[in-house]
């Protein structure tokens, strides 16, 4: 019985391209999650959640108008 298909694709240099593909669809996976989550952060604006949370410090009462402005000048202070 002749076996040279799979001598030829997983004893020779079959292997090679099989590690390959298997590498490219592992690396484009991982270069779509990290483009994913870059593009996510990068629409926010600088200090968004910590001024929505002062946002609501200031309408729950538990900060007077100067601290607010204080704070989020201090936020927004690159």
């Amino acid at each position: 019985m002749n076996h040279t298909y799979w001598n030829d694709w997983y004893f020779g240099w079959g292997w090679f391209l099989w590690f390959g593909v298997v590498f490219l669809i592992f690396s484009s996976v991982g270069n779509w999650g990290y483009t994913y989550s870059a593009h996510r952060k990068y629409g926010r604006p600088l200090g968004g959640e910590a001024v929505e949370i002062l946002n609501q410090r200031y309408a729950r009462g538990e900060i007077n108008r100067d601290e607010y402005q204080r704070l989020k000048q201090e936020i927004l202070s690159p």
